[in-house]
C-alpha cells in the first residue's frame, strides 16, 4: 500500500537522496505583497525509492520540484542533497551536482526538433564534458533499446508519436546515470495508453537501473502504483494517513 508521509525512507544505512528540513519558500520576500507558499517542508527521498507526489493546483507542488531539482533557491531551512548541504553552494557548483545527480522528465518532453532521437539523450552527456564517445553512444543506443526505440535512433521528434517522445526523455534523462529522476507530470499530455505505456517504463527503469523517481501525477491510478504517496495541501505535507484530495477518490 502507497504511504502518504516520508517514513519508512529505506535501510537506515543509506543516505537518503534528498533531505529536506524545514523548508520555506516566500516570493515577493521584503515586499509588502510577500507570499510564503512553502512552509516548512520535510521529506526525504531514499535511493531506488519510487514516489508520487500529489496535491490539487496552487499546492505548491511545481515551486517544491524546483527546489529539489536545483532550479531556484528555497526562502529558509536546509536542503541535503547526497548529505550534503547545498544551500551555500554557488551557481557553478549547484550546475555541475544537478548535472550529475539529477535527470529531469516533463509533461512537454522538451526535446530539441533539430536533433536525432539518439542525439537528444546524449545531450546531457555532450553539456557535461563537452563531447560524447563511442562509450556514450553505446550507452545511448542501449537506454533507447530499453525504451524501445533502437529503430528510431536516427529519427527527429517530429517524426515520433508523444508518447515516443517522452520514452526519448526518460532515456535522456537516464543517460547520465543519476541516481534521481524528477519528472513533473511525465504522463500529463498523453493518452491512457501511451500514458500506462511510459509510466510502466519508468518502473522497469527504477527496477532495473535501482534509479529513484519524485513523480508529480494528478493521475490517481498511476499514484497507487508507486512505493509510497506524499500529498502536499496549501504549501504542506499531508499527515500520514490522511489523503485529503481528489486523488482519493
Amino acid at each position: 500500500m502507497p504511504e502518504t508521509a516520508a517514513s519508512a525512507p529505506g535501510p537506515a544505512a543509506q543516505t537518503p537522496l534528498i533531505e529536506l528540513r524545514q523548508v520555506r519558500k516566500t516570493y515577493g520576500l521584503g515586499t509588502p505583497v510577500a507570499t510564503e507558499v512553502l512552509h516548512g517542508i520535510d521529506l526525504q527521498v531514499a535511493q531506488g525509492e519510487f514516489v508520487a507526489l500529489i496535491g490539487p493546483s496552487g499546492s505548491g507542488k511545481s515551486t517544491l520540484l524546483n527546489i529539489i531539482g536545483l532550479l531556484e533557491p528555497m526562502t529558509r531551512g536546509e536542503y541535503l542533497l547526497l548529505g550534503q548541504p547545498v544551500e551555500r553552494l554557488g551557481d557553478a557548483e549547484l550546475t555541475r551536482r544537478r548535472g550529475d545527480t539529477l535527470g529531469f522528465v516533463f509533461q512537454f518532453h522538451h526535446l530539441l526538433p533539430a536533433f536525432t532521437a539518439l542525439e537528444n539523450v546524449l545531450m546531457p552527456e555532450l553539456i557535461r564534458k563537452g563531447r560524447i564517445d563511442e562509450a556514450d553512444r553505446r550507452r545511448g543506443m542501449a537506454l533507447l533499446a530499453k525504451v524501445g526505440l533502437a529503430a528510431a535512433a536516427e529519427k527527429r521528434p517530429t517524426q515520433l508519436s508523444g508518447g515516443m517522445q517522452q520514452r526519448v526523455a526518460i532515456a535522456r534523462a537516464l543517460s547520465h546515470g543519476c541516481p534521481l529522476v524528477l519528472a513533473d507530470e511525465p504522463t500529463g499530455n498523453l493518452d491512457t495508453r501511451s500514458a500506462d505505456e511510459v509510466f510502466a517504463l519508468m518502473r522497469q527503469m527504477n527496477r532495473d537501473e535501482g534509479t529513484a523517481f519524485l513523480i508529480v501525477t494528478h493521475d490517481p491510478r498511476l499514484a497507487a502504483r508507486c512505493d509510497r504517496i506524499i500529498e502536499l495541501v496549501d504549501g504542506r505535507i499531508a499527515p500520514a494517513g490522511t489523503l485529503t484530495g481528489p486523488m482519493v477518490a
